[in-house]
């Protein structure tokens, strides 16, 4: 089946050189199946002694245990990447958080106007802290921390929030300097659904391919 054709990204010899890899198994199988895939994967493919490092942190961070749910951290990612004007990102962490929370309209609606949101309050707050942190770094204090204790949370929970946001800020400027383009909107669900499902290290989001019934093509 011939592959979607997809706009390049910014950095061709990385594009072009994905390293043997569970990323390169996950570029060549939505290839082989005439699907798009995430470019994020190229990134990750071209120097995996390096990125699956990335992937094991980003997997404890995402879903390891804490005390704010996965959906609730899959939400701030996306609000945090929606602040940054990440397509890519806030698209696809926005399918992801749709899937775990089952709700693509609360999603849709936090991005569009927080605060006319259905988001409990206490929520409300760890995406107000997102943008801050974000948008506002010099001026974080610690009366912003203070703030959410006064909500109910408790530093283990700020903590967490921090590292969501802190990572998103780098995969935000990782994609967006890179060149990475966001996919189509049935592409963006298919994957973030797969993404919800399987988790963020590359061998396990390929078990769940298979288990999905695409096997991988052969080399």
């Amino acid at each position: 089946m011939k592959a979607i054709k997809q706009t390049p990204t910014y950095l061709p010899e990385v594009e072009a050189n994905p390293q043997p890899s569970p990323y390169a198994d996950l570029i060549r199988v939505a290839k082989d199946s005439g699907r798009e895939h995430w470019q994020i994967w190229n990134l990750f493919a071209f120097r995996p002694e390096v990125t699956s490092h990335l992937a094991s942190f980003t997997e404890d961070v995402m879903r390891g245990p804490a005390p704010i749910s996965e959906g609730l951290r899959e939400l701030i990612a996306t609000y945090t990447s929606w602040t940054n004007a990440c397509e890519f990102c806030w698209r696809s962490h926005a399918a992801v958080a749709a899937e775990m929370l089952g709700s693509e309209e609360l999603v849709r609606s936090v991005l569009n106007d927080l605060e006319s949101s259905a988001l409990p309050e206490a929520e409300k707050a760890l995406m107000r802290f997102a943008h801050k942190m974000t948008k506002q770094l010099p001026d974080m204090a610690d009366n912003d921390v203070a703030a959410l204790r006064e909500l109910g949370w408790n530093d283990e929970a700020i903590y967490y929030t921090i590292l969501v946001v802190a990572l998103f800020n780098f995969y935000n400027r990782w994609v967006t300097t890179s060149g990475v383009h966001p996919v189509s909107d049935e592409a963006h669900r298919l994957h973030g659904t797969r993404l919800a499902l399987s988790g963020y290290e590359s061998k396990n989001r390929l078990a769940g391919i298979h288990a999905s019934g695409m096997q991988l093509a052969k080399p």
